[in-house]
């Protein structure tokens, strides 16, 4: 079936679609955090071989992720990195984490491969200051950041992915301080589908996914394992996620809902300390979630609720109770966003409650009496409340947007008090292929439970520890034709208490402890892609794009220190170049080069080369059932040079990785 990717005004274009079969409907689009998604009159479907046609609510097309209320992505006041479903595809990745780092704004870095643990920075920020969401639900762990990454999800089941750069607690709550992932994933079709695949490779490496989908529901599962490309760094890896909507006749309303699980044992060689390289570890989580869209006059509704559980179990030598810990940790949110367009612009409001608890052999205060657990008794607990009440109003002039707001926020694992954190996006479109966008935005990050009680050998929590506070500004200038696009933006961010493991150059014990301290951020990036599909639909070539990320920051400790664990550690420079096409008939080659050079211990700059080889048939007629709409195969060919490097000091990384599959579409 053809997919159109953009439309002609020329009076031929029409016979383009004679004698094909064609989808009419309303491009859906999932907004973020407590945003409410703009609901439209009811659309009606057609799909091809359904003889009825069936209704629900569609949200409004192509929004960004930029503000309470949906905006449409070129009118937006604030930049947001899309990466659509066909850069997934191009890109030859087979989880989010390795998307991610074609992302120039973004800094993945791993200590195992294949998604096993994965911390995601943004803008220079530590993976515990980016917020990550899954259609829109922060699945963000208090615990710590190395846990938030752990998806339910695949590759193939993402629709794109969103990437806002900076402080946004108007829009996200207080833990978007340094940036927000938003991760959408793909929705259902009226008529049954279902993929499979499978891959292998060396180092025992074996991976089996599934996926089927019907009259708006979805479910997808998979497994991997290997054996490890280093010592001591073998894994598996089992994840399930389900997720739909249901129409509500009675009412213009929807109703939709998402279940995950995961759950990752794994070898971690030197992954917490180089004196120890046998540790292991397992982390499983459950989440599930409930959003209602809904209208009530002219006003916009759209509550939810989100419930996210892990369980983490550590051991610093495999198979032994030293060093051992056990970690339960619940997160419970409730959401009440609502936005009106009027006469003057949109007008959004919305309420946010968020509850964060830990039961630990480890982390928190002492209980009164052990509580029972899986495997362990429970020995320490923590719990706090977060409150956050958002109010924003967005302008949309012929070349002007406005979007103003603020955020009114009171944490109970504070002091209980109430404080304000604003923000203000303009963008200026003085010519349709140009956009200028300012924002100033703040930012508040409340201590994980990791840094205010971890303490083991030659590490110390702080519980006095205070929230991190950022003050960001940034520019961007846009330009776009119908196949070339080019971003420049430069960004300054004044943070305060910001929160590190140190080594005090008086401490003769060389203890990491965590503590405050401040610093001046400036950043710079440079996008451009050159798209000739746009204009030749036929050209070998789909796509070439050439990203540059520069970032330095100015830190002031309080006292002089001769370590740092994270904050030290951002990356100066990172390049990114792209480029995918066919080289015959259905024979495509994906290549990706990534440079980057990171500031701290692990210093060392270094370049990897990711390629995919594929033949990808898609030619097979809808209506012959029992056989496969299309199929691939493909090889892939990770760090293809078999260049050695480490993104954490002590962590080797894999060399050369050759691995191929195959996968069925029905």
């Amino acid at each position: 079936m053809p997919t159109f990717h953009h439309f002609s005004r020329k009076g031929y274009s029409l016979f383009a679609a004679l004698g094909k079969e064609v989808h009419i409907g309303v491009l859906s689009a999932a907004t973020l955090a407590t945003a409410a998604p703009c609901l439209a009159a009811p659309a009606t479907i057609v799909t091809e071989g359904d003889s009825t046609s069936s209704s629900r609510l569609l949200d409004e097309a192509t929004v960004s992720a930029a503000s309470l209320a949906p905006l449409a992505t070129d009118v937006a006041a604030r930049q947001v990195v899309t990466l659509s479903r066909d850069d997934i595809a191009a890109a030859g990745v087979t989880t989010v984490n390795d998307l991610l780092k074609l992302c120039a704004a973004v800094d993945v870095r791993q200590r195992g491969p294949h998604g096993v643990q994965t911390d995601i920075g943004i803008s220079g920020g530590t993976f515990d200051q980016a917020t990550i969401l899954l259609n829109g639900f922060n699945i963000s762990s208090p615990h710590t950041g190395h846990l938030s990454a752990d998806l339910p999800v695949s590759a193939q089941d993402i629709e794109r992915v969103e990437v806002l750069e900076g402080a946004a607690a108007r829009v996200y709550g207080t833990q978007a301080f340094s940036g927000v992932i938003n991760i959408v994933t793909r929705t259902s079709t009226t008529l049954p589908s279902a993929e499979l695949s499978a891959s292998g490779g060396q180092y025992g490496l074996a991976t089996i996914e599934g996926r089927t989908s019907a009259y708006g529901q979805t479910l997808s599962a998979g497994y991997s394992r290997a054996d490890g490309a280093t010592d001591h760094s073998a894994f598996q890896s089992t994840h399930a996620f389900l997720q739909g909507y249901i129409p509500l006749s009675s009412h213009p309303a929807e109703l939709s809902y998402q279940l995950g699980y995961s759950l990752k044992p794994y070898d971690a060689n030197t992954f917490y300390g180089a004196s120890s390289t046998d540790q292991w570890e397992r982390n499983e989580r459950w989440m599930g979630a409930l959003r209602l869209q809904t209208t009530a006059g002219r006003v916009h509704l759209s509550p939810a609720i989100n419930w996210n559980r892990w369980y983490d179990h550590y051991q610093w030598h495999k198979g032994s109770p030293a060093g051992e810990n056990y970690h339960r940790v619940d997160t419970y949110t409730l959401q009440l966003p609502a936005h009106l367009r009027w006469v003057a612009g949109t007008t959004a409001l919305g309420l946010e409650l968020r509850n964060e608890g830990i039961l630990s052999t480890k982390l928190g205060e002492p209980l009164p009496s052990p509580v029972a657990g899986s495997g362990t008794h429970y020995l320490r607990s923590c719990n706090r409340t977060n409150i956050g009440a958002h109010l924003e109003h967005d302008i949309v002039l012929s070349h002007w947007t406005l979007s103003a707001g603020v955020l009114a926020n009171l944490n109970t694992g504070l002091d209980a008090r109430w404080r304000f954190y604003p923000g203000v996006d303009v963008a200026w479109r003085p010519h349709r292929h140009w956009t200028l966008q300012a924002s100033y935005a703040t930012g508040l990050r409340m201590p994980t439970f990791t840094d205010l009680y971890y303490s083991g050998a030659n590490i110390e929590g702080n519980s006095h520890l205070r929230p991190e506070l950022s003050r960001d500004v940034s520019l961007r200038l846009r330009w776009q034709r119908q196949m070339l696009r080019a971003d420049l933006s430069a960004s300054y961010a004044h943070r305060t208490d910001m929160i590190d493991w140190v080594i005090l150059a008086s401490d003769t014990t060389q203890t990491f402890r965590s503590g405050n301290f401040s610093l001046q951020h400036w950043g710079l990036r440079l996008n451009a892609a050159w798209l000739p599909r746009q204009r030749w639909a036929q050209c070998p070539l789909r796509a070439l794009s050439v990203q540059y990320a520069w970032l330095h920051e100015d830190i002031d400790h309080p006292q002089p220190i001769t370590a740092s664990k994270y904050a030290m550690e951002y990356l100066r420079h990172k390049v990114v170049v792209c480029a995918d096409g066919r080289l015959w008939r259905q024979l495509s080659l994906s290549l990706s080069w990534r440079w980057q050079q990171r500031t701290g211990q692990a210093a060392d700059a270094y370049s990897l080369v990711d390629a995919r080889l594929s033949w990808d048939d898609e030619t097979r007629p809808l209506g012959q059932k029992g056989r496969p709409l299309g199929w691939s195969v493909y090889a892939d060919a990770k760090n293809l040079l078999n260049h050695h490097y480490r993104e954490y000091l002590y962590v080797e990384q894999p060399g050369l990785w050759l691995s191929g599959g195959f996968r069925l579409r029905f």
